[in-house]
């Protein structure tokens, strides 16, 4: 792994990264006085590929939402086994959990590739919750959203086979109902192994039994023959 970086501390956001942010789940519905006090509170931070956010049990300062880049949470089991929970991605919120439950990350948080961060101090932020609604809203929208996506992350492990899993991923990025199509990786499959809860080892196996009806793979690269066929797994 990875070491943490010296983070720039007065980056200021650029137009993209302000826009990206202010339509992540957590700052997307403020209304117009709790807004600016938001966005005076944010920092920015870069982080290289691999680089350690933060690890499990350490003090918190911060939550963060992803302006570019996808960020990994994981644990880690006492012989050093990795276990993916969640992979962050632009827009992204991750957490914010702490401004309700403490003062120590409960997970680890590495960058997948190069990052770029919006981070919250939590004590800031748990101050303006204090004295503005929308602020306690958000965080509550945000919580709720996390919960409902873990249900289904749950649902889908106990329901569907690893090939499944991933015809369901590879529905949600197509843009056709039928025929064709072809689809880019965000991220390395590593990562989509990570998001969909599968051993790296278990998504070759999945893509492989998805070649008897059309999936190919190429680096990042999918190419579906026909999404009806997907459909039917």
């Amino acid at each position: 792994m990875g070491s943490r970086e010296t983070v720039n501390k007065i980056l200021r956001l650029n137009t993209r990264d302000k826009t990206t942010l202010l339509r992540s789940s957590f700052l997307a519905q403020m209304g117009p006085t709790a807004m600016p006090a938001m966005m005076e509170i944010v920092t920015v931070a870069n982080f290289e590929a691999r680089d350690v956010l933060f690890r499990e049990g350490e003090h918190a300062e911060f939550f963060y939402s992803v302006l570019v880049g996808y960020v990994r949470l994981y644990r880690l089991n006492k012989d050093g086994r990795e276990a993916d929970i969640r992979i962050c991605g632009p827009g992204d919120t991750f957490a914010e959990c702490l401004l309700a439950l403490g003062d120590t990350y409960l997970y680890n948080a590495q960058a997948a590739e190069p990052v770029t961060l919006a981070r919250f101090d939590l004590q800031r932020v748990r101050q303006l919750a204090e004295v503005q609604p929308d602020v306690a809203k958000a965080v509550i929208r945000c919580l709720s959203n996390h919960l409902l996506d873990t249900m289904d992350c749950i649902a889908n492990d106990r329901l569907q086979t690893a090939p499944q899993r991933v015809a369901s991923y590879l529905l949600a990025a197509c843009n056709v109902q039928d025929g064709p199509a072809s689809i880019r990786l965000p991220f390395q499959k590593s990562l989509l192994a990570g998001k969909l809860g599968l051993a790296p080892e278990a998504l070759s196996r999945a893509f492989s039994s998805l070649k008897r009806i059309g999936v190919s793979v190429r680096g990042r690269s999918i190419h579906v023959t026909d999404v009806s066929a997907l459909k039917q797994i």
